[in-house]
């Protein structure tokens, strides 16, 4: 008997510091990105967050790696390359994370 492979989604959060008095540029082009990677096949979650210190993070989550390589090399994320370029003191800092389930199933990942 054959089984499916276990598909892990993948977490990702990618932090934008704007340059001084940029920020709402930024944000209107991380925005301007939404929904053509709501549309992306493998997108579960893809929320732009405000913190305190005014940086701006993108909480991610992708159905699995695969899905993930496919959206980093698309069109979407070339187009928001684009759109923020100038308005960033740095590249976007960005971390691929899986899953350590623990404590209670729905509370204990993403």
């Amino acid at each position: 008997m054959s089984h499916a492979p276990v598909v892990t989604p993948v977490v990702v959060t990618a932090v934008f510091r704007p340059l001084p008095g940029r920020r709402e540029d930024a944000r209107a082009a991380i925005e301007g990105a939404l929904p053509g990677v709501h549309a992306e096949e493998g997108c579960l979650l893809y929320a732009l967050h405000d913190a305190a210190d005014g940086t701006l993070v993108l909480l991610e989550k992708w159905e699995s790696q695969e899905l993930l390589d496919a959206h980093s090399a698309g069109e979407a994320v070339e187009r928001l390359g684009r759109a923020i370029d100038g308005l960033l003191a740095e590249p976007p800092a960005v971390v691929t994370m899986t899953a350590l389930p623990a404590g209670d199933p729905d509370k204990g990942r993403l």
